[in-house]
């Protein structure tokens, strides 16, 4: 090589730099925005809700207390053992019963989905012995807060199976709620 040429090598050598290689320029992978889709893979089908009336008003004989793991503030919980229900689309339908020290009622017919985290959505309240529904509720995630603890624990240790996302069999939540299912039992590991 010439004296010239090792001269004009350093600015050559960047130009050559930029022009595109054979071998990337017939890539199909490196210029394709999307990567293709296996054709084993389909769409699955959006879960849609079912439209449910609210049950009747609970009657006392059917009203289950559930222990919260703390005390709450005072406050007892029941389900509507009667109208406890597992909807077409995987939603448990109930009515709660939350009731103040005082002995004053609140009631609210409710719907609980088996997510990871746990939603829910409010249907109604219970006013003058009829449920009066809301306008457009809408599915809410269940909180850590010492006011939803009640939801929490139908979740964990009623409604859901542990670590299943499936709500459990009808017979097995009224069991849990009624105490006769061990706390192993609901928390996914093998009792002893």
């Amino acid at each position: 090589m010439t004296n010239l040429a090792y001269r004009l090598l350093p600015l050559l050598l960047p130009l050559a730099l930029l022009r595109p290689l054979p071998a990337l320029a017939d890539n199909a992978f490196v210029t394709d925005a999307e990567a293709p889709t296996p054709s084993s893979v389909r769409e699955g089908t959006r879960w849609q809700e079912r439209a449910t009336p609210p049950p009747p008003w609970p009657e006392e004989s059917d009203l289950i207390e559930f222990e919260l793991d703390r005390p709450h503030a005072g406050f007892r919980y029941f389900i509507d053992g009667r109208h406890l229900q597992i909807g077409d689309d995987g939603v448990v339908r109930y009515t709660l019963v939350a009731q103040a020290p005082s002995g004053a009622r609140n009631l609210s017919f409710e719907g609980l989905r088996c997510t990871p985290r746990g939603t829910y959505k409010s249907y109604a309240y219970g006013a003058a012995g009829r449920f009066v529904l809301l306008d457009d509720p809408q599915w809410l995630p269940i909180d850590d807060h010492d006011h939803e603890r009640f939801r929490k624990a139908l979740w964990r240790h009623h409604f859901c199976v542990p670590r299943g996302f499936a709500p459990r069999p009808r017979k097995d939540m009224i069991r849990s709620l009624q105490g006769r299912i061990a706390p192993l039992q609901n928390s996914g590991f093998l009792t002893d």
